[in-house]
């Protein structure tokens, strides 16, 4: 940092950027989201492809801070993508977003770990505050904390924090304010003394740029070029990198050697700690269950059948009310509102539109509130760690599982959550798989399939079998990743060391304030982002299945109107003709008409055809077509629930559209298919090639067809 003065002129100039920064699970992310609530967003950073969430908050009456949440960084020697991002930020002082003061966020359970990277930040001599966090969980280890030791020892202020019952947060917002008032003078004496790692290089180097902080004159032998701007400044950095040469292995481990023997020095000073050979503490024994070699993946399938069968359960009767109260509400305007083209659009375009949107809101919600669940307790860690030798047999490892488990929820967050891996190829396969994860855009159209095809049956009295057959899927698409995995591995051709390094969280109760405000944003995410496309969709639709080629449709229009004076034919079955007429003949009917005989093998009729065509987009989207295109094929039954008139619908020759082999086909399609824009849009960004999502495309979705037609050939 560039001593004090520079420190003062930036906080005069109210812009005031607060990062919390710290080790993964430390407890970051609780305490950013209690300072800023909902004033939250995502940054993206000029030249940084990490995605962090950007806060505001005020700290006293006149201050209201900027608070980046950084990426979880074990070390200020970064070895992943994200860890990266926090190193650019804090060594890089032309940075728009550069901090004026850093919150180290220490887990007081785990402190000679934590307390090795905030040693590191504390040689920056950026103004620096500890928040001890998690010391209930130190208390219950034994661990006995002098903080105002701990303090004098380490030259800056320490707090004790709780984010969770919003303990602490007042004092921390006091120090941060105090700081920012009267710039703290960082501690002279450097956490080390360097011995002869690097020593005659330092001082070299701030011979000619003194403002530089020893350890961050150090960093300037490995990151020079990132870190300085002035092109005279890298000369001189160049010109003491040729006369004093590291060695940069022996140099880095010498210095965590160094770290951690004054790391034991202090706790000696302020910590008391047990005898390690006490009894285990309540995450020992129940770690002995849920990671047991055999029993450990019992129950994990027992976690995941539970997860999918309480969709079912608890999402059926909300859905059915909102079900029902659109078909009420299209029946009463259809009889109240005039016969003409803008009421058509309304009921049969927006309202069916909406009403597809609406209907899976409780299941979304029901879903990131399970997922959210798991993850807050600690349990999707061990998740990570039970997969790992699987993982690893198919040339992954346990790092692949979380960006996995995320393409549950969505496959773009997913493979950005891949940054992650270290290992270039490892990566690679995991963006190429992590699309074949079931995500909550499939969940709509399984839904309405295994409705329409599968019994509402038990077996043994509880297991339901829609439930085991959603499970299914799902596990379809695992087993099918890890698949393509053990192939691909074979034609990508990086060499590369791979290793697997997982701390596992303790186990907490979970923060169901935390729980409810996901469940209400990704509602909110589903009915915006994901509605706006449906909508849109929705509406041209509507247009393509409403009107058609002039010729053709003026020319059953004048046939109907003929045979309808006709007294020997059925005016009702006239009716039902002549819409049906008019959707076939229609542009939306002539685009499904066209791909009819590509699709037919699978069991799929033109109006599915158009349905996998406009899902692209969006797979969600195959709800709302369905439900325009039998709103405006049915235009006199609008009272009928959508799965109604699906399972009414017939083939030509009288056979449901909708039986056991066509709703297994499609719902298979749907696992393998590539039907998402904004993956292999992602994919490229991720890539930086259009190679992978063209072969993404390709592979998957001629997976989608032959595993459709199998599937159909074997049960029609």
């Amino acid at each position: 940092m560039k001593a004090a003065a520079y420190i003062c002129n930036r906080m005069s100039e109210n812009q005031v950027h607060i990062a919390l920064v710290g080790n993964p699970n430390s407890g970051k992310s609780s305490l950013f989201n209690c300072l800023t609530g909902l004033n939250q967003h995502v940054g993206n950073f000029p030249g940084v492809t990490v995605e962090m969430k950007v806060g505001v908050s005020k700290i006293s009456e006149t201050i209201e801070a900027e608070f980046l949440d950084m990426p979880g960084t074990y070390s200020l020697y970064p070895k992943r993508s994200d860890e990266q991002v926090t190193y650019d930020l804090l060594m890089n002082e032309d940075h728009e977003e550069h901090p004026n003061v850093l919150v180290v966020i220490v887990d007081a359970s785990n402190l000679r770990r934590n307390l090795l990277f905030a040693s590191q930040i504390i040689d920056l001599k950026i103004p620096t505050v500890i928040a001890l966090t998690m010391m209930d969980l130190a208390h219950k280890k034994g661990v006995e904390i002098d903080i105002l030791a701990l303090e004098r020892e380490l030259g800056v202020p320490v707090l004790s924090i709780n984010p969770r019952k919003n303990k602490g947060i007042e004092q921390l917002k006091k120090t941060i304010a105090n700081i920012i008032a009267h710039p703290l003078q960082a501690p002279v004496r450097n956490f080390v003394q360097q011995a002869y790692w690097g020593r005659e290089f330092v001082e070299a180097i701030k011979e000619k740029i003194p403002q530089l902080s020893d350890y961050k004159a150090l960093h300037l032998y490995y990151s020079y070029n990132e870190i300085i701007k002035n092109d005279d400044e890298k000369k001189i950095v160049e010109d003491v990198i040729g006369r004093f040469p590291i060695n940069k292995s022996a140099q880095q481990a010498q210095e965590i050697m160094d770290r951690y023997t004054r790391i034991k020095q202090i706790m000696q000073h302020a910590v008391s700690e047990p005898d390690p050979l006490l009894k285990k503490l309540f995450t020992d024994k129940l770690d002995n269950i849920l990671l047991h070699r055999k029993w450990g993946y019992v129950i994990l399938l027992s976690v995941l059948f539970l997860l999918f069968q309480s969709v079912f359960w608890l999402a059926q009767h909300p859905m059915d009310w909102i079900e029902m109260g659109f078909a009420k509400l299209s029946s009463s305007l259809s009889t109240a509102l005039p016969d003409i083209w803008w009421s058509d659009l309304f009921i049969n375009g927006i309202l069916a539109g909406l009403g597809g949107i609406l209907v899976f809101v409780p299941q979304i919600m029901i879903l990131f509130a399970l997922i959210t669940l798991i993850e807050d307790t600690g349990y999707m860690a061990r998740i990570s760690f039970l997969s790992d030798r699987l993982m690893r047999s198919v040339g992954l490892n346990g790092k692949s599982v979380m960006p996995m488990i995320s393409g549950f929820a969505c496959a773009v967050p997913a493979i950005m959550s891949a940054r992650n891996i270290e290992n270039k190829k490892e990566r690679l396969l995991t963006i190429l798989i992590t699309p074949l994860m079931s995500c909550s855009a499939r969940l709509p159209v399984f839904t309405i399939l295994i409705g329409l095809v599968i019994p509402k049956t038990y077996l043994f009295g509880f297991l339901g079998i829609q439930g085991l057959v959603m499970m299914g899927l799902y596990l379809l698409g695992i087993i099918t990743a890890l698949l393509v995995s053990a192939v691909a591995r074979w034609f990508i051709n990086i060499s590369e060391k791979s290793f697997f390094i997982l701390e596992l969280p303790t186990y907490r109760a979970p923060r169901w304030g935390n729980i409810i405000q996901t469940m209400v944003n990704k509602a909110r995410i589903f009915v915006v982002e994901a509605g706006k496309v449906i909508m849109v969709i929705s509406l041209i639709l509507w247009a393509l299945s409403s009107f058609g080629p002039q010729g053709k449709t003026e020319a059953i229009t004048k046939q109907y109107n003929l045979s309808k004076n006709n007294p020997l034919l059925n005016k009702e079955e006239l009716t039902k003709e002549y819409h049906a007429a008019k959707l076939e003949n229609s542009y939306a009917g002539i685009l499904g008409k066209t791909i009819e005989p590509i699709i037919s093998p699978l069991g799929f009729d033109w109006k599915i055809g158009i349905a996998l065509i406009t899902s692209f987009a969006a797979r969600e989207v195959f709800v709302g077509t369905m439900a325009t295109l039998y709103s405006v094929g049915e235009l006199d039954d609008n009272s009928l629930l959508l799965r109604d008139k699906m399972k009414a619908a017939t083939n030509v020759n009288g056979t449901p559209v909708y039986n056991l082999a066509s709703g297994l086909s499609l719902m298979i399609f749907y696992v393998f298919a590539m039907q998402c824009m904004s993956t292999l849009a992602i994919v490229k960004r991720e890539t930086k090639s259009w190679k992978w999502p063209m072969i993404q495309l390709v592979y998957m979705t001629g997976l989608a067809y032959l595993m459709s037609l199998l599937v159909y050939q074997l049960f029609k």
